[in-house]
């Protein structure tokens, strides 16, 4: 299987590692062209490669890992139908110290995000772990580290926890895009603020 990465920062190549050490290949893409990803992809290893966007969008699944003012520009010129995307966003506008957040009129981010990828099969996934969490071994101790998942599309969320179960993860699916997504949302959700291990 191929995980193809649209944004290739922090949680990018988090989620690139993870791919890789589950025995997937993946795609990196970025703004500024495949070229600029020759340093990040020769670090994760061979089978991690550098494409444009849309060789990335053209995977078995893609990950959105951009910022957010990012994703319209990131997401734009695509046919989305059908694809399998995992949404690993947070709708923070201005990063730390002085953190601000999107308005999203009661929504949650991924309602939004799945506007903007009309006709994707959308999980939320990988959004409440800080990037080091994300990019470590999952499996400590006797525990595997927890990542939740929420989506309407049973076989999408299938496809997406398969990938990170394994990778080590331990799954937890919350249900719906908008119930889950709450419980997901940053700020505010159950689960940002918790980093969990599921014990053997």
């Amino acid at each position: 299987m191929t995980l193809g990465i649209i944004g290739a920062g922090s949680i990018g190549q988090a989620l690139a590692r993870q791919a890789l050490r589950a025995g997937h290949q993946v795609i990196l893409a970025n703004s500024r062209g495949p070229a600029s990803l020759s340093d990040v992809v020769g670090d994760l290893g061979a089978d991690a490669t550098a494409g444009t966007v849309a060789q990335a969008a053209d995977s078995d699944l893609v990950a959105i890992a951009v910022p957010w003012r990012a994703i319209p520009d990131a997401v734009a010129g695509i046919d989305w139908t059908g694809r399998i995307v995992i949404d690993a966003t947070n709708p923070i506008t201005t990063p730390a110290p002085g953190v601000q957040i999107a308005d999203l009129g009661g929504r949650t981010s991924s309602e939004v995000v799945a506007d903007l990828v009309p006709g994707a099969r959308l999980v939320k996934a990988a959004n409440t772990l800080p990037a080091a969490v994300l990019a470590a071994d999952p499996r400590e101790g006797d525990g595997r580290r927890v990542i939740t998942l929420a989506g309407d599309d049973e076989e999408a969320k299938t496809a997406v926890a398969e990938l990170f179960d394994d990778a080590g993860f331990a799954t937890i699916d919350l249900g719906g895009l908008v119930a889950g997504g709450h419980l997901q949302q940053v700020p505010g959700g159950a689960f940002p603020s918790l980093n969990l291990l599921q014990l053997a």
